[in-house]
């Protein structure tokens, strides 16, 4: 699986809305872009090192995050959130050049992920809330 590199693109979210029902973090860039990502494919494209292991290779892929919700947003300096997810995983730093990749390359990041899953046979439950993609 692809994971996000880390860049250093100087993008700020100008909002950050947390939607508990659906379990969508909304992001907005430059006050025009939107981006809706849901707390599974936050979830498992978790910066940590429990998810992305301490070196190249390491990864661990993600399963069965398919109802994980997101809980609180805790504010990390001025660079970053900590999401803190109902499964109790809270460890990973999601810096906003790592939101704004997240957020812009969301469909192929899904694909990739979907596709690992199939690798590993693993058959993802269909969430109700979702509409087709992460």
């Amino acid at each position: 699986m692809k994971r996000p590199e880390r860049k250093n693109t100087g993008v700020v979210p100008s909002n950050i809305r947390l939607h508990r029902r659906s379990r969508t973090l909304e992001l907005e860039f430059d006050g025009q872009q939107t981006y809706s990502l849901s707390a599974e494919y936050l979830r498992v494209y978790s910066p940590s090192a429990e998810v992305r292991g301490h070196g190249p290779g390491q990864a661990v892929l993600q399963v069965g995050k398919e109802d994980v919700g997101i809980t609180d947003l805790e504010p990390v300096g001025q660079y970053a959130i900590r999401i803190v997810f109902d499964d109790g995983h809270n460890t990973g730093l999601y810096s906003w050049d790592l939101l704004y990749d997240l957020a812009c390359n969301q469909d192929a990041y899904w694909r990739d992920y979907l596709a690992e899953l199939a690798a590993a046979g693993y058959q993802r439950r269909d969430d109700p809330n979702e509409e087709g993609s992460a």
